[in-house]
């Protein structure tokens, strides 16, 4: 039985940079930091990039009740990772991690685990995936890919990491067990 993904692109979609699937071998997981899906949406939905008319987005998302919604096909090289756009799709999972403290030093514990439907539902598109792009080797999280440091906004004189998703309570094990894919740690 084929995985129900329910197709809900971005409003400009179009705009971003088409890529053949063979450029395809890493996929990114990242935690949306938001409490719901309609705030996902509305900030995907926002641009960004005033050259281009575009925003910042996964390609997949990967509602708390294990609902996936595509808003950028895989074809198109969406804006979720510094530096690893053209060569991967960008996963979110509805979380809320630190929200709305991002940046705040005294609030940078993520708290709310994964759900079981969204990790099921995770394993069940990486599979998919690694079906549709035969080139699809590589997963990491955000946090292994972007260590570039900020001011926390509470003490600037704090460095925070930019990034920590997926987060500490994400399932690695569990999601890595049968994937078929290898964690890329860079350099």
């Amino acid at each position: 039985m084929p995985l129900s993904i329910d197709a809900w692109p971005l409003p400009y979609e179009e705009r971003l940079a088409s890529r053949p699937s063979s450029a395809i071998d890493l996929v990114v997981i990242h935690c949306t930091e938001l409490p719901d899906m309609a705030m996902a949406r509305e900030f995907g939905e926002r641009i960004h990039y005033a050259g281009t008319q575009t925003g910042n987005s996964g390609h997949y998302y990967v509602d708390r009740d294990g609902k996936i919604f595509r808003f950028v096909a895989d074809t198109r090289v969406a804006n979720h990772t510094y530096g690893y756009n053209p060569r991967s799709i960008g996963i979110e999972l509805v979380n809320i991690g630190r929200y709305p403290h991002w940046g705040d030093s005294r609030y940078q514990a993520f708290t709310v685990p994964y759900t079981a439907e969204q990790i099921t539902a995770l394993r069940a598109l990486l599979a998919q995936l690694r079906n549709d792009h035969p080139t699809l080797r590589w997963i990491a999280g955000h946090e292994d890919l972007d260590r570039r440091l900020e001011p926390a906004k509470d003490d600037p004189t704090i460095m925070l990491r930019r990034r920590q998703d997926p987060g500490p309570l994400f399932p690695w094990d569990e999601v890595m067990a049968d994937s078929g894919l290898e964690r890329l740690s860079p350099p």
